[in-house]
């Protein structure tokens, strides 16, 4: 497990067996972090609690077998009950990415602690007030986004109005230099908008589908991480 100080979100891998086409989530995860990724989120809106809990032990065991355990963080998306019942199970979850309406991030340090991390979904809404009068300091990173439409969350960008709201470089260029904590940014990111994602500012992209669903997933993660490092 790593704690907050070794956390590294340029390249934020985010993946559950609805985004794979039948494969293997381990098996992808495995293909990610060969080839560069640096953190993993497991996220899921149809997996039960004890599948989640048995692709967490599985993505924990692949950390560990390419010696990545002190390099890779490994996360779990809004479930902070699956998060405590993986520690209980000795399973090495390092900690949580939590949405505006999930549990909230002061919670969720209390309850797992000093050293673990804690990422915030950034708000659809009102961003640069959030990140100016709003309370981080329970928060590792934002996550911002999105910057196109994206199939892996249509509701992404959704406004209360119903219209969307994709995320600006001069957005983003803001958002890096006025937030207190680093700033990931994804959504329907594809390696074409990483040098201008970069120069935004921010410390890293996220993606879903452009690993998750490429028929060669090790090949494209290796040509993002490359990209960004370019």
């Amino acid at each position: 497990m790593i704690g907050r100080k070794a956390l590294d979100i340029s390249s934020y891998f985010i993946v559950g067996p609805e985004n794979t086409k039948g494969r293997s989530v381990p098996g992808i995860v495995r293909a990610a972090l060969a080839s560069g990724f640096t953190c993993v989120q497991l996220r899921s809106k149809v997996a039960t609690a004890r599948d989640m809990l048995a692709l967490a032990r599985a993505c924990a065991d692949v950390r560990e077998e390419l010696q990545q355990a002190s390099r890779v963080a490994l996360l779990i998306d809004d479930r902070l009950d699956l998060v405590l019942a993986a520690r209980e199970l000795g399973i090495a979850v390092d900690g949580i990415h939590v949405g505006q309406t999930d549990v909230p991030p002061e919670i969720c340090r209390k309850l797992l602690g000093p050293e673990a991390i804690v990422g915030l979904s950034a708000p659809r809404e009102e961003l640069l007030r959030y990140i100016r009068e709003g309370d981080l300091t329970s928060v590792d990173y934002l996550g911002a986004g999105p910057l196109h439409p994206t199939l892996s969350k249509p509701d992404a960008g959704l406004l209360s109005d119903g219209t969307r709201h994709l995320r600006t470089l001069d957005e983003l260029r803001t958002l890096a230099a006025e937030s207190p904590v680093p700033v990931v940014v994804g959504g329907g990111v594809k390696k074409s908008d990483l040098p201008a994602v970069k120069q935004a500012g921010v410390a890293g992209f996220f993606v879903i589908s452009a690993v998750a669903g490429a028929e060669r997933p090790g090949e494209a993660a290796k040509e993002l991480v490359e990209t960004w490092k370019k």
